[in-house]
């Protein structure tokens, strides 16, 4: 018995090799299409290089282009069909009003190609957080929208971007991540492009949502724990497509022994609100108040938010008269955001009226 199986072993595997490519070609037809996700490149540390492998935090930013990012990680090609696209080459500090008026354009239209599953953007770490927070306002879709960064350069030891990159694929190749507005994934975590901010410079766990992340990716694979409760995306009132240009806003930041020669020079400078990064519950030195009632009565909008991290949370009237100085709060948005929606809400003419303004930061 032995011998005759013996016998019949070289043709056994002959017919194995022969039916193998037959086999393996049945599951390739049967097996679900890879999703088709287009990858946006801007540069950042995600595409940084440094001197040496032990340089993680010297290097130079957006060195490295698009194709030799996807080369980098081959894996890619497991999770969908990725396409690559270099946008920019800019460390994200430099990223201005005319950079995210472009990059929304171009995801507009590719949130309407039938073609795309999923969008991929990578991006510097310093304002990844108000790009992600312009694309929840303006892109009217439910496709996946992904923003994804690293804290340490390509080159560098125990480097972060080549996982992040991946997680970011999955996550906008994932249909569970569809109607969940803007995503930011870093450190195996998916935050909402809304809450997200960085929170630290120097570490891989840089960033930090303060009612938490929305998920976590884990080999490949997503997995949700909440839901974004603020209007987003689809159920947003800005559309990328209507808005030309974004009006000035600025910035002043609070802190002891203050006075008012910043807004002062910001409204001379022509801006048209004014968010106060202030102490605490977007507190108001007693010396600045005057200046700022008197740039209401002017016509430019006060807008107060909290310089605290990590959970700012701005109750109107509780710190300063609001109603009766016709402020604005920020509510939880930080600074940085506040000031992203403030631009979106004064493209539309009926913001002029603070109260209009005011329910814009409560919606959203």
């Amino acid at each position: 018995m032995k011998h005759c199986l013996s016998a019949f072993a070289p043709a056994l595997l002959a017919l194995g090799l022969l039916l193998s490519p037959a086999l393996r070609a049945a599951e390739a037809e049967t097996a679900p299409p890879r999703p088709r996700v287009a990858l946006l490149a801007t540069g950042g540390t995600i595409a940084g290089a440094g001197a040496s492998a032990a340089n993680s935090a010297t290097y130079q930013a957006a060195r490295v282009p698009v194709e030799q990012l996807l080369a980098g990680v081959p894996q890619l090609a497991e999770l969908a069909e990725v396409r690559g696209e270099q946008v920019f080459q800019l460390a994200s500090e430099s990223f201005g009003n005319e950079q995210l008026l472009a990059l929304g354009r171009r995801v507009a239209a590719l949130a309407e190609n039938p073609e795309v599953d999923g969008i991929v953007i990578t991006h510097g770490t310093d304002t990844l957080e108000e790009t992600a927070y312009f694309l929840t306002l303006v892109e009217r879709t439910d496709k996946p929208i992904v923003l994804v960064g690293s804290m340490r350069p390509g080159t560098a030891l125990s480097a972060d971007g080549a996982l992040n990159l991946y997680n970011a694929v999955a996550v906008a190749g994932d249909p569970a991540s569809r109607g969940k507005g803007v995503l930011v994934t870093l450190n195996d975590e998916i935050h909402s492009g809304r809450d997200v901010s960085k929170a630290l410079n120097i570490k891989t766990e840089a960033f930090k949502s303060p009612w938490g992340p929305l998920g976590m990716v884990v080999e490949g694979r997503s997995y949700w724990f909440r839901l974004p409760a603020k209007r987003h995306t689809l159920n947003s009132e800005f559309d990328i497509r209507q808005i030309a240009s974004l009006p000035r806003v600025d910035i002043a930041y609070a802190y002891g022994n203050l006075d008012d020669t910043a807004y002062r020079a910001f409204a001379g400078a022509g801006a048209r609100a004014i968010v106060h990064a202030g102490t605490g519950n977007g507190s108001v030195a007693a010396p600045v108040v005057p200046a700022l009632r008197a740039l209401r009565e002017e016509g430019l909008q006060i807008i107060r938010a909290s310089r605290a991290d990590q959970g700012g949370f701005v109750l109107r009237n509780a710190e300063q008269p609001d109603d009766r100085y016709d402020w604005v709060v920020a509510h939880d948005l930080n600074p940085q955001k506040a000031r992203i929606l403030a631009m979106l809400a004064l493209t539309r003419t009926r913001t002029q009226d603070s109260r209009e303004l005011q329910r814009i930061f409560w919606e959203y």
